[in-house]
């Protein structure tokens, strides 16, 4: 079930050179999974862009976006008290219903927001949570602070060895090698493959995909699964790790 209404901005703030924290006010009572998105109109463009949550409570949500075209941008030049139509709740989140004690949480750039409401949740519950995040360099690192505050370990990788392990995520599971029994990632494709990969245990994986109308009407996003056709919007973000086809 989704929502369609009217927030305000409260902040918006850069976190690095490209990657931004936006906090609306507004009915959050239809975000239910951490993984979910809101689908924001902005002014002149024709589609929407689709945005993880990162974290939301019951008046507030809190978006970070990274700025890579003209709507993002368009988004960064925005101030406090102005207004987004927004529709909220959309997409199928991250089960934490699941068998697990030791979870490993691992996000690439831009894929690590919805990792952190997630974090909350799996630490709440009494469960020991791991956190991997991945970026190119360490001017590129955001949130590893935050998710350590909420009591997660913390392990970074940079692509060039600036900070934490050098290389991959993959990387950091071999050289520091985490114990953990079950996994949670979002990031690029060539990341959420290389994971699958790496390790045997089960785990859900976050995809990334172009989306037109983002609540499953024009089949736009629709992605072949070992079950069928699957809606990314829809269906996904979040899918099993063995119903994929790559």
């Amino acid at each position: 079930m989704y929502k369609n209404d009217i927030y305000e901005i409260r902040s918006n703030e850069p976190l690095t050179a490209t990657v931004w924290r936006m906090v609306l006010a507004g009915d959050t009572q239809w975000i239910t999974a951490p993984g979910q998105f809101v689908n924001i109109a902005l002014e002149g463009r024709y589609l929407r862009r689709p945005i993880s949550v990162c974290d939301w409570d019951a008046g507030t949500l809190t978006l970070i976006y990274k700025v890579v075209g003209d709507g993002t941008e368009q988004m960064s030049r925005m101030r406090p008290g102005e207004h987004l139509d927004l529709l909220t709740g959309l997409g199928n989140g991250f089960r934490t219903a699941v068998d697990t004690q030791r979870p490993l949480l691992v996000g690439g750039g831009v894929g690590v927001p919805p990792l952190y409401n997630l974090a909350r949740q799996l630490l709440a519950q009494g469960r020991k949570v791991t956190v991997v995040l991945g970026f190119n360099t360490a001017d590129e690192i955001f949130y590893a602070d935050e998710f350590r505050a909420l009591g997660a370990e913390v392990l970074v990788a940079t692509a060039d060895g600036s900070c934490g392990t050098r290389g991959f995520v993959t990387d950091v599971l071999t050289q520091c090698r985490p114990d953990y029994d079950y996994f949670y990632a979002c990031g690029p494709l060539p990341m959420l493959r290389a994971l699958c990969e790496a390790t045997p245990v089960s785990g859900q994986l976050s995809f990334e995909e172009r989306m037109g109308c983002g609540f499953g009407g024009c089949m736009g996003c629709s992605c072949k699964t070992k079950y069928g056709n699957k809606r990314i919007c829809k269906e996904g973000p979040v899918l099993e790790k063995e119903e994929i086809i790559w």
